[in-house]
Order: C-alpha cells, then structure tokens, then sequence
C-alpha cells in the first residue's frame, strides 16, 4: 500500500502546493538496433511513442533517457536533438529507456484548477441543497480523497485503493497546514506553502499512514 501524492489548492482553485511522495516505477529501458522498430513523436515538450509497443513499451510512454543520459524536453541532457540522433544509424546500438510521462508543473497547475471546476460542478449537480462536493474519486489503481475546509480550500490525497485511514489523514494534514502555514508570520493566505516546517510534518504524517493505516489519539 502507498500514498502517492498531496495537493492542496487554494479557494480559487490554485495550487499552492504538491508533493510526490511515492512514483511507481514503470519504466523500461532496451537497446535498439537500426533502424528502430518505434514511431516517435513531439508532445506537449516531450518525446513520446505514437505507435509500436514491444517488451511493456505502450504508445503514450515518454522517452527519458538515451544510453544513460537524462531526455529533458525534446533533447538530451547534454543538448542533442533526440530525434535527430536517433535517425543516425551512426548512434547504433543505442539504450533507451521509456516511462510514464511526468507531469510538468504547468500541467499540475492545469490538474488542479480542473478539479476545482470538477468539484463545484458535482455540488451543483447534487439533488440536495449544501453537497460537499467530490470527496473521492476511484480508479483501478489509485483513489483520490478530497477535503475541503470552511474556509474552501482543498486537501487531495492520491493513494493506492488498498490504503486506509486517509480521511483521518486529509484532517492531520490541515492540521499542519493550520499550525506550520496559518501561524508562519511569513505566510501569504492563498499563496503557494513554503514552509520547510510544514514539508517535514507532512512528511512525517505521511510515514505514519503508510505503516498505521491510520492516525490514533493524540497522533
């Protein structure tokens, strides 16, 4: 069991914090020889397979890295082209290794404020007056708790479908935020959370949830 990530977003539907606590590794890496039996193309800044899949590469995974050296973008850590190099037969054999695409910030941002939108569109959907809102979404391989405060902001917590104890853990986490966020003298309501504080209790939280399943009295 693991919990995956932590987002909170603010009231206007910003998010003004993330943390990954846990990436599965799905990741595959294989040498090629020319001319390579994949279709690659540019997407959203990344290099990804649009056709072919062999040895649990899929079309959609992300290219990260070519005979050891890191895929940042369209290029190489060390500024070649990728797929420049890769229609030189001169570069072969080559290893590269394919992955889930990560997620960029602008596109955690954009996750975000579609969720906001997503959950006042399910409180305006409800058939009675005062809905919460989505407090959880589930898929085959994660579930996403939400908690949302008086005040409107939002608590997401992404988890395996296994992992217990959570809302005891969405309601630790605005603890924290109340005491390591609210009282800083530095923090700005609504603005992102840069508390070192507050990364180290939610980190701490986390490890306990994890082991526990839950939070006990004065945890």
């Amino acid at each position: 069991m693991a919990i995956f990530s932590v987002y909170v977003v603010n009231k206007a539907g910003g998010l003004i914090y993330q943390y990954d606590n846990y990436v599965p590794r799905s990741e595959v890496e294989k040498t090629f020889s020319y001319p390579l039996d994949l279709v690659l193309k540019h997407h959203d800044e990344k290099v990804i397979v649009s056709f072919g899949q062999r040895d649990g590469i899929k079309v959609g995974h992300a290219l990260l890295s070519i005979n050891g050296v890191d895929v940042i973008g369209k290029n190489t850590a060390d500024g070649k082209d990728t797929l420049e190099y890769l229609k030189d037969p001169a570069n072969y054999p080559v290893s590269i290794r394919f992955g889930r695409a990560r997620l960029s910030s602008n596109e955690k941002l954009m996750l975000a404020s579609m969720f906001h939108s997503l959950f006042a569109i399910g409180s305006q959907l409800s058939p009675e007056v005062g809905s919460s809102g989505i407090e959880m979404l589930e898929t085959d391989v994660f579930k996403l708790h939400c908690f949302q405060t008086l005040t409107g902001i939002k608590f997401i917590v992404l988890a395996d479908p296994r992992q217990s104890g959570i809302d005891a853990l969405l309601k630790k986490i605005y603890e924290i935020y109340s005491d390591f966020a609210l009282k800083n003298p530095f923090y700005s309501l609504e603005m992102p959370i840069r508390c070192e504080l507050f990364d180290q209790n939610l980190k701490s939280a986390l490890e306990v949830a994890e082991k526990a399943g839950n939070f006990g009295a004065g945890s």
